[in-house]
C-alpha cells in the first residue's frame, strides 16, 4: 500500500492520525506498508458500519507496533571501574562472577573503541545461567548486572509457566490475541537492549517443558534470536542485543539443547562470616533506607549478628536473612514511636526480652 494510494482514500480523522504516527515511526518499511493497508481497509469498513471488531483488533495491533523499540537503545556504561563499584556496592564476595561480568563489559568497550562508537549497537550477549538454592541472590544479581551496564532490567518469572504461548504470544486473529512476555518486556523496557532475566527456567509446569524449552532455544540462540517472531506481532524482531540471563534452582529439568547455549555459574554457599558481612554491611544499611530510619537511631552489638544469621537455630538463606533484619528494624521503629530514647541498642539480652518480643515475631 503506497502513500499515494492512501491519499486517494477519504480518510476519517482517527485513521489519519494512526497513519501519520505510522509514517513518523521507525517501523520496518514493509511492516509499515502492511499496517497502512490494514488501516485503509478499516477506514472503508467504518464508512459502511459493522466495524467495531475490526477497529479494536487493528488499532490495538497498531498501538503495539508503534510502542515497540525497533531502533531505540540505551547507552551502555563502558566504565569498568564504575561497573565494579556498583557490583561491590550491591553484593558481598562473588569475585569470580564479578570478574566474568567485567570481562564481558571489557569486550563491549573494546568493540566500541575499535568501531569509534560510544555504544556497540550490535552485540551477541553470552547467556549466563545462575544456578543455586532459592534465596541465594540470583535475581538481585541480575538487577545489579543491569545497573552496572546502564541498561533496563526486566524479570520474566517462568516458575509454573504452562504454555509456550505465554512467551511467544497469541495470534492477533484470535479473540484472546496478545503479545508474549518477551515482546511485553521490550515494550516495558523501552529499549531493544535491556537485561532480561528468565527466572527459574527449571520450574515450568509439568507437561509444558518441551514446548517452553523449544521457545527458549530460539530466544537464547544467537543464530536464531535476531529474527524472533511473536505470534501476535507476526513480524521478526531482533533480540540479538538483549542481554539474557537465566536462573535455575537445579539443572535436571533443562534440556541438553538449551544447556548447550548456557554458561552455568553456580551460586556459592555462604559461610557464617560471609552472612554476617552481608547482614551487617549490605542488608542492614539498605533496610534502614527502606524503612526510613536514621542510621544513628539504632545500634547493634556485634554479638547480635551471630544470632541474626541463625534466628531459628539453623542457617537461613539470604532472602530470609533480609526478612529477619527488616523484622528487627520494624520493632525498633515501633519502640522509637512509643518514646524509647535513641539510639535504640540491640544486644543479646533485649533481642529476646523486649516487651513485644522481637525473637518470636521473626518466626
Amino acid at each position: 500500500m503506497t502513500e499515494t494510494a492512501a491519499e486517494k482514500e477519504e480518510l476519517l480523522p482517527d485513521i489519519t492520525s494512526f497513519i501519520e504516527k505510522v509514517e513518523a515511526s521507525q517501523i520496518p518499511t514493509d511492516l509499515k506498508e502492511e499496517i497502512k493497508s490494514s488501516l485503509v481497509r478499516l477506514n472503508r469498513s467504518m464508512k459502511f458500519g459493522s466495524f467495531e471488531v475490526d477497529y479494536e483488533r487493528i488499532t490495538r495491533y497498531t498501538d503495539w507496533i508503534l510502542s515497540l523499540p525497533w531502533n531505540k537503545r540505551s547507552q551502555d556504561n563502558l566504565d569498568l571501574t564504575k561497573a565494579r563499584e556498583i557490583m561491590d556496592k550491591n553484593h558481598y564476595g562473588l569475585n569470580d562472577i564479578k570478574e566474568r561480568l567485567i570481562e564481558y563489559l571489557a569486550t563491549l568497550k573494546f568493540q566500541a573503541d575499535k568501531e569509534g562508537h560510544e555504544v556497540v549497537k550490535t552485540t551477541r550477549a553470552s547467556v549466563i545461567c545462575f544456578v543455586g538454592l532459592p534465596g541465594s541472590g540470583k535475581t538481585s544479581l541480575g538487577a545489579s548486572i543491569a545497573e552496572s551496564f546502564g541498561r533496563s532490567f526486566i524479570r520474566i518469572p517462568m516458575g509454573g509457566m504452562s504454555s509456550s504461548l505465554q512467551l511467544r504470544g497469541v495470534p492477533k486473529t484470535q479473540p484472546e490475541g496478545e503479545p508474549g512476555l518477551i515482546i511485553k518486556s521490550l515494550r516495558r523496557a523501552g529499549t531493544k537492549n535491556p537485561v532480561i532475566l528468565l527466572d527459574e527456567i527449571d520450574s515450568t509446569a509439568e507437561g509444558a517443558e518441551s514446548d517452553l524449552m523449544g521457545v527458549l532455544l530460539e530466544i537464547l540462540d544467537p543464530e536464531q534470536n535476531f529474527a524472533f517472531t511473536d505470534y501476535f506481532i507476526d513480524y521478526p524482531f531482533d533480540l540479538s542485543e538483549v542481554f539474557f540471563i537465566c536462573s535455575a534452582n537445579k539443572l535436571g529439568n533443562i534440556t541438553s539443547a538449551v544447556m548447550d547455549r548456557l554458561e552455568v555459574i553456580f551460586m556459592p554457599r555462604y559461610t557464617d562470616d560471609d552472612k554476617i558481612h552481608i547482614a551487617r554491611d549490605y542488608i542492614f544499611p539498605r533496610e534502614l533506607v527502606n524503612i526510613g530510619l536514621d542510621p544513628k537511631s539504632v545500634q547493634f552489638d556485634e554479638e547480635v549478628w551471630k544470632k541474626v544469621i541463625k534466628p531459628f537455630g539453623y542457617e537461613v538463606d539470604i532472602r530470609n536473612l533480609d526478612r529477619t533484619v527488616n523484622g528487627i528494624l520494624r520493632k525498633v521503629t515501633r519502640r522509637i514511636i512509643e518514646g524509647t530514647p535513641q539510639p535504640v541498642k540491640i544486644d543479646l539480652t533485649n533481642l529476646e526480652q523486649l516487651p513485644v518480643p522481637l525473637w518470636t515475631d521473626l518466626k
